[in-house]
């Protein structure tokens, strides 16, 4: 299995509005093959900016790389560019391969 994280760090007094965009997008996962299992979570907030995670669960890591360049993935993130005021830098991506 693959584990694929996506760390945010979003600008304080934002956060109800990153979550409701998350609460309200067609991630279009369920369609997608090798696909099993998404977290959305909020870790620590600190002087700087609130953290958040995605978090996804794979049979592999080809299929989440098979997904990165699909339709389906364009689609979950079609409209991710306008809510730049949202992200201080950019989404930080650490991709696992579970071994136990």
């Amino acid at each position: 299995m693959y584990i694929a994280i996506n760390r945010f760090k979003i600008v304080l007094g934002k956060e109800e509005q990153f979550e409701n965009i998350w609460r309200s997008r067609d991630t279009h996962l369920n369609e997608v093959p090798g696909f099993k299992k998404f977290n959305f979570a909020k870790g620590s907030v600190n002087a700087g900016y609130a953290l958040y995670i995605s978090h996804s669960l794979w049979d592999s890591k080809k299929f989440f790389s098979d997904w990165t360049k699909s339709e389906s993935f364009k689609l979950a993130h079609k409209n991710a560019a306008k809510y730049r005021d949202l992200y201080l830098g950019a989404p930080g991506f650490e991709g696992f391969e579970v071994i136990l």
